[in-house]
């Protein structure tokens, strides 16, 4: 894609987009990470940023106000997976935006206590559970993972209410995703951390690209952000598992390596 290809789908979008050129100092650009930076595996601990991530957002970085990685894994995970280490200008809001970490300092807070009653009970509860069913642990939220079951769909869908079950006792609520399930500290989102860190940047236009159902959140603050002035861009890493962001997006691309072409045209366009 090229700096002269890269156009919305939809007149609000162009609009974003015609906003971030104008005013890059001023522009927010957000990413999820799985899915949209890192393709999606069936080891979550196996993922990494595609090859084209870390060089990109180096071009990207230093031309705009705010180059942010908003993800439901731990921050330090993040940046471990996605070799951020040594990329200035990054910031990475880790567990829905609890976690930060910026120019190699990690902040973390403590977990509430249902997180810890739940690490405690969640094996206990899944030992029926169907063969490759799995558990992760994020240290503020604990996931379950079918991917890896021989029927994904069948196994999330059995687990669905008996997780709901465990997070209503124990104070938490359940995020679903690709063949996951994710126990969590209610109020964290990541619509929440994107307009938090709108607020914080004094940012003037937004971009945020993402793949999965909790990405939705922030599609939403990108509207509620349109309708308050501040123009916005909501790009959809496509997958064939997850339609819902693809149908509200307004641009949409072939998963990680699509995200790529996308930053790659950004820094041209803007460089």
């Amino acid at each position: 894609m090229s700096a002269e290809a890269l156009e919305a789908q939809t007149t609000a979008g162009a609009e974003g987009l015609s906003a971030i050129r104008a005013r890059p100092r001023q522009a927010l650009i957000g990413f999820d990470f799985d899915g949209t930076l890192s393709p999606i595996v069936d080891d979550p601990a196996a993922a990494r940023a595609h090859p084209g991530v870390v060089p990109a957002l180096s071009r990207l970085a230093p031309l705009v106000g705010t180059v942010a990685v908003i993800t439901g894994r731990p921050a330090a995970t993040a940046v471990e997976h996605g070799g951020f280490a040594g990329l200035e200008n990054l910031l990475v809001l880790g567990q829905y935006g609890r976690e930060r970490w910026e120019n190699g300092v990690l902040q973390v807070p403590e977990a509430p206590p249902g997180v810890a009653e739940v690490r405690a009970k969640l094996p206990q509860i899944l030992q029926n559970a169907p063969e490759g069913v799995t558990i992760e642990d994020k240290g503020l939220a604990l996931a379950v993972h079918t991917r890896r079951a021989a029927e994904p769909q069948v196994a999330l869908d059995r687990l669905r209410s008996i997780v709901a079950a465990l997070a209503e006792r124990t104070g938490l609520v359940v995020e679903p995703g690709r063949f996951v399930l994710e126990l969590r500290p209610p109020g964290m989102d990541k619509g929440g951390a994107l307009r938090a860190l709108v607020a914080e940047r004094g940012a003037s236009s937004v971009l945020f690209a993402g793949d999965d159902l909790g990405d939705l959140t922030a599609y939403d603050a990108i509207d509620a952000l349109r309708k308050e002035g501040v123009p916005g861009v909501k790009v959809c890493s496509s997958s064939d598992e997850v339609t819902a962001l693809a149908e509200r997006a307004d641009l949409v691309v072939d998963g990680p390596p699509g995200v790529v072409t996308v930053i790659e045209a950004l820094a041209s366009a803007l460089a």
